[in-house]
């Protein structure tokens, strides 16, 4: 045995039925692995008072890994309501939000894009901060040295893994000089830190210029290190590469413990039809496999069988169908329940 432990976390809408098909994918690849349930979202919020108990924070923590369904969120202020990934997220440390972009999950696709957008992940914007006065509001945003460097440290680990071997630092220090000048500089010391310096490609881009670059030439990309907002947003525009928001994978990474999620929303609009697509809710457990297991055989299995359903089967097909192609594609690999 693995030793090696899941937390799942359907959370709301569709969350209940990608992550159920996820799981059963996972079966069959790593039948050692040990599946354990928990709760979180606005359902959970409505019928508890909170988003995300304590309870599934220790359980998250003590075992190390979480897979992540879908949150619905209200669109107005609900007094003791915070949204349930970002409590996730700031309550088990997770500081990296890493979302891959590959054009080879596209069916027919001829473009070469593979890239990945790390995004720091518990400070900007985000923190939530905002303060009302008469005739205005004022947000705060937070850019610390100690998270800069250390979302810097991880995008040069992952840039040296790359094939292109190469880092952009996203950045809008020509407005924002103290802020976004302290984050840039930051992850320029991260890069000059690592031994072999010489032979990562590292620029600099504005985060304006950084979204066109990404619509006209996104090949030309590696791995793209961001603030927050600047990242959320950037990896939300790439994931056109990748086929749309609906097949998108991400998973937040800390010390020691990492969550997986699909970047779709719950979509309580097909919830019960069937035709919820599970793909991105797979291909963010072969994130877990590849950058919190260290299992990358397992990693590019699941990827490659995702790739093939979709494929036979076409990205619009349901959560039943999606699921078997995957099966099928890795028994067609040799793997097999």
């Amino acid at each position: 045995m693995s030793g090696r432990e899941l937390v799942v976390i359907p959370g709301d809408g569709i969350g209940r039925e990608v992550v159920p098909a996820a799981v059963q994918v996972l079966q069959v690849l790593r039948s050692d692995i040990r599946v354990v349930e928990a709760r979180a979202g606005w359902d959970c919020f409505l019928e508890t008072g909170t988003s995300v108990p304590q309870a599934t924070l220790d359980l998250v923590r003590d075992k190390g890994a979480a897979l992540f369904g879908a949150v619905s969120s209200p669109s107005r202020p609900v007094a003791g309501y915070r949204s349930a990934i970002l409590r996730l997220r700031r309550g088990l440390g997770l500081y990296a939000n890493v979302r891959p972009v590959s054009a080879a999950i596209v069916p027919g696709s001829d473009r070469s894009v593979d890239l990945i957008v790390v995004r720091e992940n518990t400070e900007g914007l985000y923190v939530g901060r905002e303060h009302v006065a008469e005739d205005h509001v004022v947000a705060e945003r937070i850019i610390s040295r100690v998270a800069s460097l250390r979302i810097g440290r991880t995008a040069c680990r992952l840039a040296l893994q790359h094939a292109a071997r190469k880092l952009t630092i996203v950045h809008k220090a020509n407005v924002l000089p103290q802020s976004d000048g302290l984050f840039r500089d930051q992850v320029r010391i991260a890069v000059g830190e690592i031994d072999h310096a010489a032979a990562l490609q590292v620029d600099e881009l504005l985060v304006d210029f950084a979204a066109l670059k990404l619509v006209q030439q996104p090949e030309a990309f590696g791995v793209l290190v961001a603030p927050n907002l600047y990242g959320d947003i950037l990896s939300d525009l790439a994931a056109h590469w990748c086929g749309g928001l609906g097949v998108a994978p991400s998973i937040n990474l800390g010390d020691g413990v990492a969550l997986a999620e699909p970047v779709h929303g719950s979509a309580p609009d097909i919830v019960g039809t069937g035709r919820a697509n599970p793909a991105a809710a797979m291909l963010s457990l072969a994130l877990l496999f590849r950058y919190h297991w260290q299992l990358p055989e397992e990693a590019d299995l699941l990827e490659q069988a995702v790739q093939r359903a979709l494929a036979e089967v076409g990205p619009t097909a349901g959560s039943a169908a999606v699921t078997q192609a995957v099966i099928a594609g890795l028994a067609h690999a040799g793997v097999s329940a």
